[in-house]
């Protein structure tokens, strides 16, 4: 899939010191670029817009992710986190490039600590919500899947809101397309493969 902007180029992606670990801070990489690109779709206008009297609007969406991300990564993957005072935007109504330029900024700052993960370090036992202890690279990938999930979030905002064009989560929206899309609608499609 290709993105309008890209936060984070390949080219700065750094090397893991173990190769099986690659793949943990590659997808690191496309998934923050794919929650910028989403941020990046929203209009400043639509910040505190909400679906619904009981959800967020988009902007606690932002706020969240941005503090609930350092807590979970300080807290129980173990890496080194700025203050929580530098966290947000200043600002009482900040921009949403504002936003970005925080997420960004501290997708940056972790890239090398995972790239420097060695298998004991990636499995070691670590405390998790609830009394759970879990190994560092499940509760990395926990990590992901709940940025999915806001990523997620605001996209539906965007669209009830009907703001358009929204972007895509993974692969062919409503709103985007390319030629070698092959999004599997169909029997047929599901059959390739094997």
């Amino acid at each position: 899939m290709r993105y309008e902007h890209t936060a984070i180029p390949d080219a700065e992606i750094p090397v893991a010191v173990e190769p099986v670990f690659q793949h943990v801070v590659t997808t690191y990489v496309s998934e923050a670029n794919k929650t910028a690109s989403m941020w990046r779709a929203v209009p400043d206008a639509l910040l505190d817009y909400k679906p619904h009297p009981k959800t967020n609007p988009i902007r606690t969406i932002l706020v969240h992710q941005l503090l609930s991300e350092r807590r979970f990564f300080a807290q129980f993957v173990g890496t080194d986190e700025p203050p929580v005072e530098e966290l947000l935007p200043s600002g009482d109504a900040p921009p949403v490039a504002a936003y970005i330029d925080k997420y960004v900024w501290l997708c940056r700052r972790r890239l090398s600590q995972f790239a420097a993960g060695t298998s004991p370090w990636w499995l070691e036992p670590r405390p998790f919500f609830g009394g759970l202890v879990r190994e560092r690279i499940w509760i990395f990938w926990r990590r992901v899947l709940h940025t999915c999930h806001h990523r997620t979030q605001v996209q539906a905002w965007l669209r009830q809101a009907g703001h358009e064009p929204v972007p895509a989560i993974y692969g062919p929206s409503g709103d985007v397309k390319w030629d070698e899309a092959d999004p599997t609608y169909s029997l047929e499609a599901a059959r390739r493969g094997g």
